[in-house]
């Protein structure tokens, strides 16, 4: 419960939940701190989430016969635990088993061409026979076609609205037979209608579970290309199906395969490069309590840093390890600043570690 309302409080994403665990040691406490966490940076009259309104997402989850796990349970996915904005809560619905077997990542275009369609499925099929647990998106195109294809053998679908909600609504009947026989993953709660941000933040959990992402069809703005993004600022690999150079379909994946991704022409390409499944190992989890915690500055100094920090920031996204290099700032400290920045509203926090000044 504690968790659930630490995370689902204002302007308290995954970073600077973890953030506030390690300052405060549990999250009750920085449920208790987080008001005058929030005053100190200028936000007035704040309110952590109530308690009603986590217990309602609770019964909703239970109700549709999905589990709420917290980073750290032995059914958390092991492979996003090295993500730095790994999502605190998944809810799980269907087969837990699942959740920590060697995933491959199948994604590209929702408009795709009966040929990427094709492959996609075969791809999927014969990745998932060689042992491989596939991993999408569950929209329509590449993504289904991949889930399809990998039923039997075992598919994880991780959606962008609440693991009840079916978008699009042509995949009705694929999702259930998902929830029946594989997996489906959300960091958002029950009933949650989908919008375009919550795809992004999607998209970092597919390409966070998979040792590899695997692009069929994607154009050349496409959010399969995001994804692929992410899975290199993840440290995973990322293959591409060539395309037709006249096809806008196959630009992104042409582009990938250009910038160094492996060209793949069937399941047994991606299986050279990237060798046998092997089962990963169960990590332990450092505790919150154990970091250390920053002492106090003054006001003063602090503000000046608040200056400097958003004179560098702008509307296009920033990484904090940069941010970290033109302040000439400890790591630690720079974290300090950008979570009081963050509860203040001055900037956001996107997928990847990057940041955006908020207009």
């Amino acid at each position: 419960m504690a968790w659930l309302r630490l995370l689902r409080s204002r302007r308290v994403g995954p970073t600077t939940f973890y953030r506030l665990m390690a300052e405060h040691g549990s999250a009750a406490a920085a449920l208790e701190a987080l008001p005058q966490v929030a005053a100190a940076a200028g936000v007035s009259q704040y309110h952590v989430f109530p308690r009603d309104l986590a217990a309602k997402e609770l019964a909703a989850g239970k109700r549709h016969g999905a589990r709420l796990i917290a980073a750290g349970e032995p059914q958390y996915p092991t492979a996003l635990r090295d993500l730095p904005d790994a999502p605190p809560l998944l809810w799980a619905q269907g087969d837990l088993t699942l959740i920590n077997k060697p995933t491959l990542a199948v994604i590209g275009a929702r408009n795709a061409s009966s040929l990427g369609r094709r492959m996609a499925g075969r791809l999927a099929g014969e990745l998932g026979r060689a042992g491989h647990v596939i991993a999408s998106g569950l929209a329509r195109g590449v993504d289904a076609e991949a889930h399809k294809a990998a039923l039997d053998s075992g598919t994880i679908a991780v959606v962008a609205g609440g693991v009840d909600v079916t978008y699009p609504q042509e995949n009705a009947a694929l999702m259930a037979r998902i929830a029946e026989g594989g997996l489906i993953l959300s960091e958002e709660p029950p009933g949650l209608q989908p919008q375009a941000r919550h795809f992004p933040k999607r998209n970092r959990i597919i390409s966070g579970l998979a040792r590899a992402v695997v692009v069929v069809e994607a154009g050349a703005r496409s959010g399969s290309l995001i994804t692929a993004r992410m899975a290199l600022d993840q440290g995973r690999e990322v293959l591409a199906v060539p395309g037709h150079p006249f096809d806008a379909r196959a630009s992104g994946c042409n582009m990938l395969i250009r910038d160094g991704a492996t060209l793949v022409r069937g399941a047994d390409d991606v299986l050279e490069a990237l060798g046998p499944a092997a089962q990963p190992t169960q990590p332990e989890s450092p505790q919150p309590a154990d970091l250390p915690r920053a002492p106090e500055r003054p006001k003063a100094e602090t503000a000046s840093l608040h200056a400097r920090i958003l004179g560098l920031i702008g509307p296009s996204p920033m990484a904090e390890d940069q941010l970290a290099r033109d302040l000439s700032v400890p790591a630690q400290r720079l974290s300090e600043n950008l979570l009081s920045l963050e509860l203040d509203g001055r900037i956001a926090r996107q997928p990847g570690g990057l940041i955006v000044k908020t207009a």
